[in-house]
């Protein structure tokens, strides 16, 4: 998709609040700790390379993707530094992520007994970087037992392209008040860990909600995701251990502002219509920008006052009842601060009934992204 460029929408990234945020996790860690940066489905909507160079710069000495593209993306744009993929990676891809010094994780033995037979017939340009993904009852990829997280590290022995790396479990209620599951996936991967026969370089339990909100002894590297970009992980559920700073800035302007009479018909399905005379504003953002239909009835900022989205969102547009009449060019505020008032990505989620991670995400690429700090 084209970045649009030439309208007055844009994202304002603030690089110094990812710096701050990764800094402050940083300094909390346990002696020998490390932070990988989470910078997964592009930042998170913030943007990948200039994510991981503000986290960086807060003192990650990693980082984190979802896909074997976006770990080559973080290579080409010059990052040395320790790379994991978080999702599997089929086997015919071994030579890319050995090209490119990608760790990975390996989550079946169905998935070993493939590599095996692949890289049989396989030459490889660098050695893997495996991590073994310990499914203690998120139920997504990963071993179940220790059984089997014991026969995987025989094969892995037996495969000399492999390096064991890392093992790693993620934790399915971190971010909740009541810790009794948390605490069953910490005792079922704690019981697996100490039967090792050898620790690997990573050992990695930690999400954001993890590293925010619970004395974790099991690890020495944090997978910092959400929080970095200044999103409180839990929600409403609980509060942050520490202010978390909002790295994202959504603002565009009003392009058309026009005073329409009592009984003026708004937007596909004419589903609004002006009880009086009003003050209508056109703002060039729609749902193929990712603010979606649903977003019908919520409010942005223009001059500091909350102004209702009325109609339905448009592909590319959406309208907004305005207090008065103001001049083509005031800026409008999606997210962020406006005069005196602040409108979150929590606030949007809780309209759209989701999460803001969902909200982050579904920023499109056309809306180009300023990186400012």
């Amino acid at each position: 998709m084209v970045e649009s460029i030439h309208r007055p929408t844009k994202l304002i990234i603030h690089n110094q609040a990812i710096v701050e945020n990764v800094a402050n996790e940083v300094k909390r860690l346990p002696q020998g700790r490390e932070l990988f940066a989470v910078v997964k489905a592009n930042g998170y909507g913030h943007g990948a390379v200039a994510t991981a160079q503000a986290a960086k710069a807060g003192g990650a000495t990693g980082f984190c993707v979802a896909t074997i593209d976006e770990g080559i993306e973080l290579r080409e744009a010059g990052f040395t530094e320790p790379i994991l993929i978080l999702g599997v990676v089929p086997v015919v891809y071994l030579p890319i992520v050995a090209e490119y010094q990608l760790a990975f994780p390996v989550n079946s033995l169905a998935w070993l007994t493939q590599a095996q037979n692949y890289l049989a017939k396989t030459t490889l340009s660098a050695p893997l970087l495996a991590h073994l993904k310990v499914d203690t009852g998120m139920g997504r990829i990963g071993f179940q037992t220790k059984a089997e997280v014991l026969e995987a590290l025989a094969l892995i022995e037996g495969l000399p392209a492999l390096v064991f790396d890392g093992i790693f479990t993620h934790f399915a209620t971190a971010d909740e008040a009541e810790d009794g599951y948390y605490q069953e996936q910490h005792d079922r991967f704690k019981e697996i860990l100490e039967s090792l026969p050898q620790k690997p370089r990573y050992v990695h339990v930690s999400n954001s909600a993890t590293a925010l909100w619970h004395e974790e002894e099991l690890g020495n590297m944090v997978r910092f995701g959400v929080a970095m970009y200044g999103l409180n992980p839990s929600g409403h559920a609980l509060k942050e251990s520490y202010p978390l700073q909002p790295a994202l800035e959504f603002v565009s302007q009003l392009v058309q502002v026009k005073q329409v009479p009592a009984g003026a018909k708004i937007g596909y399905g004419a589903t609004y219509t002006s009880p009086e005379s009003e003050w209508i504003g056109t703002v060039p953002v729609g749902y193929a920008d990712g603010w979606l239909r649903k977003m019908s009835g919520f409010s942005v900022l223009v001059e500091g006052v909350h102004c209702e989205i009325i109609g339905r969102v448009c592909m590319d547009q959406f309208m907004i009842r305005l207090p008065h009449a103001l001049p083509e060019g005031t800026k409008v505020t999606l997210v962020g601060k406006n005069g005196d008032q602040e409108i979150t990505l929590q606030e949007v989620a809780d309209h759209l009934d989701t999460i803001h991670y969902e909200v982050a995400c579904l920023l499109s690429e056309r809306i180009p992204r300023e990186y400012q700090g």
